[in-house]
């Protein structure tokens, strides 16, 4: 594999013009310029950016890192996160959780944005300082060099029961999703609007799941053995809520009619089964993500929490206020 010195010889410049050229300075003339770089392209030359970056401390990359247990579910939030990266000159590196230890470092990335309820908090808290900052999206830390953009869950939870409650339902179930911020502040929410309401609930009514469809497949059918149905199944995220529909279909039960369900994120599929649920702007997350690190990159330290606000879309899974 060609060097540096080897398009110097081939050039006939020396290695630190090459080098010059290389990082787009204006002190090489124009033919020198175009003869190095063709030189560089016949010899099939890469620059060793992980070696540039260990000296200069900056290579203009981020990484997103995020859990894979459902894909499709951040590719909105990863193009938002590229328009931004790319609109600023800044490349992007996506991972999941296996290499997130390994790319979240100097050498690789300037800085983190983490998707991933599996990276530990202490993880993040040793790895962040002020020539490594790090965007959270699914938790809320408040320390130097770590910034948290979350959606509001606590408020967009109760703006959907809010709204499920004037339909006058009364029994309600509750899916939840694996112990995590969202699933607490989303919990929290309904509880409360239930209890301002006078509706009692039962901790029977309370089902876990893991925000897979297929858990929501089973825990329909472990409603459906109750002698008192509820009204409606309130899901912590859209795949339950249409893992739990398709269950109710398969057994004759009617969706709204006989069992009325919804769930949260506004996924596509959502959108395609007629499921209520809280719409979350992925796009515009992925996008203030990107934002807000680069920002932090380039010198502006603001670490206070952003919410993002959401709005629920009224669909057939339900009745609408």
């Amino acid at each position: 594999m060609a060097g540096i010195k080897d398009v110097a010889k081939a050039a006939g410049v020396s290695a630190s013009t090459v080098s010059n050229v290389l990082n787009g300075r204006s002190n090489v003339g124009a033919k020198t310029k175009e003869r190095v770089l063709k030189i560089c392209k016949e010899l099939n030359y890469e620059p060793n950016i992980i070696g540039k970056s260990l000296k200069t401390g900056s290579n203009r990359t981020i990484m997103f890192s995020f859990s894979d247990f459902d894909r499709m579910f951040y590719l909105s939030i990863i193009r938002g996160i590229s328009d931004y990266v790319k609109a600023k000159d800044y490349d992007l590196i996506i991972c999941t959780n296996k290499s997130t230890d390994k790319f979240m470092n100097k050498a690789f990335t300037n800085g983190c944005i983490l998707l991933d309820r599996r990276c530990s908090d202490s993880m993040l808290l040793k790895k962040a300082e002020k020539n490594y900052p790090i965007v959270v999206m699914d938790r809320i830390i408040e320390v130097p060099h770590i910034k948290s953009v979350v959606i509001n869950n606590y408020a967009a939870e109760r703006t959907l029961m809010e709204g499920l409650v004037s339909c006058k339902y009364k029994r309600f179930a509750y899916l939840g999703g694996f112990e995590s911020e969202d699933n607490s502040a989303r919990y929290k929410a309904f509880r409360d609007v239930l209890e301002e309401n006078g509706i009692k609930f039962k901790k029977e009514n309370y089902f876990d799941g893991d925000y897979t469809e297929k858990s929501g497949y089973q825990m329909a059918r472990l409603i459906m053995l109750s002698e008192k149905r509820p009204d409606v199944l309130v899901c912590a995220n859209d795949e339950m809520a249409i893992g739990a529909m398709r269950a109710f279909h398969e057994n004759g039960i009617r969706v709204p009619e006989d069992i009325a369900v919804c769930g949260f994120d506004n996924t596509r599929m959502a959108v395609e089964k007629g499921v209520t649920t809280v719409d979350i702007p992925n796009y515009e997350r992925g996008y203030l993500a990107a934002q807000y690190l680069i920002e932090m990159i380039e010198g502006n330290d603001n670490y206070e929490p952003f919410l993002i606000s959401t709005n629920v879309k009224w669909r057939s899974s339900t009745k609408r206020p």
